[in-house]
Order: structure tokens, then sequence, then C-alpha cells
């Protein structure tokens, strides 16, 4: 497959720009070493990514020809809707929470199971959280395709 064009190119999924959907995730892995505040940041920034992504696609929508006024405003709202669906789980949701859980247990194994110091144990727990992050993209992007596909597609399509 070809890389789109620069006239084609998303900014949001196919630029560095696509990072800042990570944000919460390297917020979470950072959260035993950060202040709470530094990760509630992470997700405003992951959420602002969302929320500029979903306004991007229905604009796109917008400027495409549609047979009339209701349909191009229907077309406007599943571009952005879907993208946010899609970005809020696949983007933000799922992967916090699982970046979140895999570092809370990591720490509680090396909590129980070593006795590195408490601050050496928090940057191992950090890293290995950072690690994971391009492990778990993938699949949760296709697990969260799928799902819409099998039902909030289902309802606007």
């Amino acid at each position: 497959m070809s890389s789109p064009s620069e006239s084609q190119k998303d900014i949001f999924r196919d630029t560095p720009v696509r990072f800042l959907g990570y944000a919460n995730e390297v917020g979470e892995a950072f959260r035993s070493l950060v202040k709470p505040a530094v990760v509630k940041f992470s997700y405003v920034v992951a959420f602002g990514y969302v929320a500029a992504d979903s306004i991007d696609k229905g604009y796109k929508e917008s400027e495409k020809i549609h047979a009339n006024s209701t349909e191009k405003t229907k077309k406007v709202a599943i571009a952005a809707v879907d993208t946010v669906l899609w970005q809020t789980f696949a983007s933000v949701l799922i992967p916090g929470f699982t970046i979140n859980r895999f570092c809370f247990f990591t720490n509680m194994l090396l909590e129980k199971s070593t006795k590195l110091p408490t601050n050496l144990r928090k940057w191992t727990v950090t890293c290995l959280g950072l690690a994971t992050i391009p492990f778990i993209v993938h699949p949760i992007d296709t697990f969260v395709e799928e799902a819409m596909d099998k039902t909030a597609r289902k309802i606007y399509n």
C-alpha cells in the first residue's frame, strides 16, 4: 500500500500528531512518579486529540458533495460521532485502563517478590508500562473496530 499523498495525508493519523492520542497511556505509566494532576492533564491532551480528530473528520465530510442538506447533515454527524466513539475507546479508555492495571499489578508483583528500593521499583514499573504501549495498540484498535462494526455502526449505517 502506498503512502497517502500530501493532499490526502491525515494529520491526526498519518503524522506524529497521532502520538497525542497516547498521552494518557504515558500519563498512566508515569502515575507512580508524578502528581495526580499530571496524569489528569495527560487525559486532557488525549481527549483534546479525540475532539480535534472528530472535528476534522466531520469537516472533511462536510466538504464533500451530498445529495441534499439532510444527507449532508447526517453524513457529517456520522463521521464525527464514529470518530469520537472509535478514538475514545481505542485511544483513551481501553489503553489507559490497560496500562493503569498493568502498572498496578506489576508494582504489586515487584513489591511482593523483590527487595527493590521504592524509587527503583517505581521507575521499573514506569519503564515496563511505557514498553507495553506499542504492544497493545494494534490489538485494541482491531478489537474496537470489530466491536463498532457489530454495534454502533449497525445503527447509523
